[in-house]
């Protein structure tokens, strides 16, 4: 019995410095190709800590994200959630500024699309239970709170016209669901007042 406690207090410790060092330097999410993320099932892997200096200024124009819009780059943003058991869960995501607004959208396709919204992605289930995320635009980490936007009709308008159900047609001439996106409002959390330079 000695030796097994041994190992597995061996391999705990392991784990658990593994995760520490880890959490020191951060482990990013994938950044694939297009081509790469469509073989995958339109799947990438996931990081878990975000490594960067926390943006402490508020921000009252989001334009100068669409610098950071190419989802398939190495320069992509990247959104940090929380899991109920403690370890983040990071991946690249799509976002959408508006001047002083910002906005995260996503989308359901192919396999995703069998499961009821938020169980079509382990984020959209965090942000659902946990809307503080942290996001990695520009090697700066913004903390932030996202918010459901669950008027189908802004949604459209941020799509600029387009349903956010988006259907096709078979070769057989039936109508099927090919995607559903989402969008969240996006606001900053933890800086000094917009304005006046106080804390809140």
């Amino acid at each position: 019995m000695k030796p097994l406690k041994i190992s597995l207090l061996v391999v705990g410790a392991l784990i658990v410095g593994t995760l520490l060092t880890i959490r020191v330097t951060g482990l990013a999410p994938g950044h694939p190709s297009a081509e790469e993320y469509a073989n995958a099932g339109r799947s990438a892997r996931p990081g878990l800590w975000l490594a960067g200096e926390v943006a402490r200024e508020a921000v009252t124009n989001w334009d100068w994200v669409n610098e950071f819009s190419d989802a398939f780059g190495e320069n992509g943003t990247e959104l940090e959630t929380r899991t109920w058991y403690g370890i983040p869960h990071s991946v690249t995501v799509l976002l959408v500024p508006r001047e002083d607004k910002l906005y995260l959208m996503s989308s359901a396709q192919t396999f995703r699309l069998n499961n009821e919204f938020p169980y079509g992605k382990a984020w959209w289930r965090n942000v659902e239970r946990d809307p503080r995320v942290r996001l990695k635009i520009g090697g700066k980490i913004y903390e932030m709170t996202v918010v459901l936007i669950q008027d189908r009709a802004e949604v459209a308008r941020l799509r600029g016209g387009s349903d956010p159900i988006v259907k096709e047609t078979d070769a057989d001439g039936n109508e099927y669901i090919a995607e559903e996106w989402h969008y969240w409002r996006v606001f900053q959390r933890n800086v000094p007042e917009y304005g006046t330079g106080l804390a809140p």
